[in-house]
């Protein structure tokens, strides 16, 4: 591999944003391409790389570049994920990655890949990449609908004149026909994040859209079966490919679950336990915290939660003032309330656990159903909202928490209510039905053969986008 563009092998540089909810569909990308023979060289913070190596399956055609973060006043040194920063810190990353051109060019003009897989912050580099005379393909880790919905150019009609939180509520024109006809309020007063600017640098939308009408080639973390209509709508907004990588799903975990966790889970009958987590960067307030932990006790299922808060605050401390009083007492037995990281897929891969109350992550949610757990969807942010309206409402395949439209409000009878849903009401409708959409799902993402085609079929489109433009 003398020649990095030989056309032998496929050689891809993945550059994620700074944030492992980005990071990781990356990783699981490189881990499906390098095992199809194609050399990944991944640019990622050299803060972040050790996280990164243990994350990549171990192989010779796979790399991992280290970055330097230049100095921005206010990001604290060595901060270089958003797991480390509060969400207004978290934006001085877009800053410190647009100071990065001059590094990243350099980097590109030594490795000379054949392409290279960007996300949603680098809006510049279809640009440079052209420049240098490599294709660049945008990776949308989010899904087709959450494209479709927020971030195309029929969202804004007129330059520069940004929806207001009325136009928010509805699909943009010409969208699908589709269950996804609007949403609440407290969700499209959350959309609207993605038309400020921080630092004087362009809006979440505009760097969206730039990267998408720039690159050569949109890849989505999705496929037609779930998602068709959608991504038939984004094809016909930027009048370019669009490859489909399916919804990627993880290789089973490795090693065995921490014993203190399996010997408690051993002690329920099978599909009985409620695992409930939001992902290590969501921290709820202690009114949420309180209401779901009282709708969980009042399932009178075994529930395992999993709490995370700001790296500076006591977690005994925190936890006293949010629950409610005698409540750790009661649900001693059946209850257990943690914080910190746990192996969230060995857990729903255990026989016991038939239930996952999530924040609608679409990861988490592929996790959820291709171990038997039924998926209850919390949203708390962003894509996040669109995930369980395509989950619940176009898959059929699990249940959204009601909420109030106008602050996004749950009480303890809303968790309660869904939670019995699809785990107690199994012969009413519409458990029943989501129960038995939630097997098909199973089966089809369990499908190697058909999960293995959207990665050959990847393969065999971008090498072919190769030899066109070598020829």
């Amino acid at each position: 591999m003398e020649n990095e563009k030989s056309n032998d092998v496929l050689h891809v540089v993945m550059f994620p944003f700074f944030a492992f909810g980005h990071i990781s569909p990356f990783v699981q990308l490189a881990n499906k391409l390098s095992s199809h023979v194609v050399k990944v060289s991944f640019f990622t913070a050299s803060g972040n790389a050790s996280r990164v190596k243990s994350m990549l399956n171990s192989a010779p055609t796979t790399n991992i570049v280290p970055l330097t973060l230049p100095q921005v006043e206010g990001l604290p040194p060595g901060s270089e994920s958003t797991a480390e920063l509060t969400p207004v810190t978290a934006e001085l990353l877009k800053v410190a990655l647009d100071l990065m051109q001059p590094q990243i060019k350099t980097l590109l003009t030594h490795l000379k890949p054949h392409f290279v897989l960007f996300d949603f912050a680098q809006e510049w580099l279809p640009k440079m990449a052209d420049e240098l005379g490599i294709k660049t393909v945008f990776y949308s880790v989010f899904v087709a609908l959450s494209t479709a919905f927020l971030t195309c150019p029929a969202r804004v009609p007129e330059p520069n004149k940004y929806p207001s939180l009325e136009d928010m509520k509805k699909p943009p024109p010409g969208f699908p026909h589709t269950s996804v006809t609007s949403v609440k309020t407290f969700e499209a007063r959350d959309f609207l994040y993605i038309f400020k600017s921080f630092h004087g640098g362009p809006t979440v939308y505009d760097r969206v859209l730039s990267g998408l009408k720039g690159c050569s080639a949109i890849l989505a973390k999705t496929c037609s079966q779930m998602e068709g209509p959608y991504i038939e709508y984004v094809k016909a907004q930027f009048n370019k490919p669009v490859f489909l990588v399916g919804p990627v799903v993880p290789d089973p975990p490795s090693g065995k679950l921490e014993e203190r966790w399996s010997s408690w889970l051993n002690k329920f009958e099978a599909g009985t336990v409620i695992y409930c987590s939001f992902g290590s960067e969501t921290f709820l307030k202690d009114e949420q915290i309180k209401e779901l932990a009282l709708g969980l006790e009042q399932t009178a299922l075994p529930f395992f939660l999993v709490l995370n808060f700001p790296a500076n605050v006591n977690f005994s401390v925190e936890l006293n003032r949010a629950l409610p009083e005698g409540f750790l007492e009661r649900v001693k037995d059946k209850g257990i309330i943690h914080s910190g990281w746990v192996q969230q897929q060995h857990i729903l891969a255990h026989s016991s656990v038939g239930c996952y109350v999530c924040h609608a992550g679409f990861s988490s949610v592929i996790e959820a159903l291709v171990n038997d757990c039924q998926v209850v969807m919390l949203p708390q942010k962003g894509d996040q909202f669109l995930n369980a309206k395509l989950v619940s409402g176009d898959m059929k395949a699990g249940v959204e928490v009601n909420r109030r439209d106008e602050d996004g409000y749950y009480g303890k009878e809303d968790i309660k209510e869904a939670v019995e849903m699809v785990m107690v009401e199994i012969d009413k409708q519409p458990g029943e039905l989501i129960r038995e959409n939630q097997k098909k799902w199973k089966e089809f993402l369990l499908n190697k053969d058909i999960q293995c085609k959207f990665i050959e079929d990847l393969v065999q489109e971008m090498m072919a986008m190769t030899k066109v433009s070598s020829t």
